[in-house]
């Protein structure tokens, strides 16, 4: 369903098991770091964070949320609903619908697994769309070495094609315990960086990514 260069899925969901775990910062910096190299680009929001990690202004217009409660839209409405964030990103604003188990899941994946572009999905804690988008293309889980947030995936048995791992300093687990409990690759290894906080505070990060950040990601993207 996806389009494909290659062997290369364009379609990346982020998500995790559990709030606070990092998965829009890190979706932001996947996409931003995608457009900077030149690749077009479309961040879709399903957590509500992104306007605010890119330094926008809070939409004042309808979202992917919207669309999804709206029976007959179709792919162009779906692209009118897009911001510009820099000449190679694009953002899908989340919008003011509550995400309920959507019977247009299979809808919008259809639309964003055929686009021409990279398509990143910040999925938060993830939906029933989520799930949809994520079986479709590359799924990532973003977890930190954390033993309540890795007990919590392998109670409800989660699968994903990798994992990202958000490292804090002082924590007990390594990358090697996360892989063997999850039981999945770890894709990429992100450092926590004060440099990271200061840029999303600031709104920077689509103008100011980290270069630490940025390579941390360069496996994946």
């Amino acid at each position: 369903m996806q389009r494909a260069v290659g062997e290369v899925v364009v379609l990346i969901t982020l998500w995790s098991v559990k709030g606070g775990s990092g998965v829009s910062v890190v979706s932001a910096g996947l996409a931003c770091s995608l457009a900077r190299d030149s690749a077009d680009t479309l961040l879709v929001d399903f957590a509500g964070d992104q306007p605010a990690l890119l330094g926008l202004a809070t939409p004042q217009t309808p979202g992917v949320a919207d669309w999804l409660a709206v029976p007959d839209s179709d792919a162009a409405a779906l692209g009118r609903l897009e911001l510009d964030v820099s000449p190679s990103l694009r953002l899908l604003p989340r919008g003011d619908s509550v995400l309920h188990a959507s019977a247009r899941a299979d809808a919008l994946t259809a639309v964003l697994g055929s686009d021409e572009r990279t398509v990143v999905v910040d999925g938060g804690t993830g939906s029933s769309t989520v799930s949809s988008l994520a079986n479709a293309g590359t799924s990532l889980l973003v977890v930190r070495p954390c033993y309540l947030a890795l007990r919590r995936a392998v109670q409800d048995r989660v699968h994903a094609d990798g994992v990202i791992l958000v490292e804090e300093p002082g924590r007990a687990l390594d990358a090697t315990d996360v892989a063997r409990a999850l039981g999945m690759p770890i894709r990429a290894v992100v450092q926590w960086d004060p440099a990271v906080a200061r840029a999303v505070d600031a709104g920077l990060l689509a103008s100011r990514l980290p270069r630490g950040f940025a390579r941390s990601l360069s496996e994946v993207a």
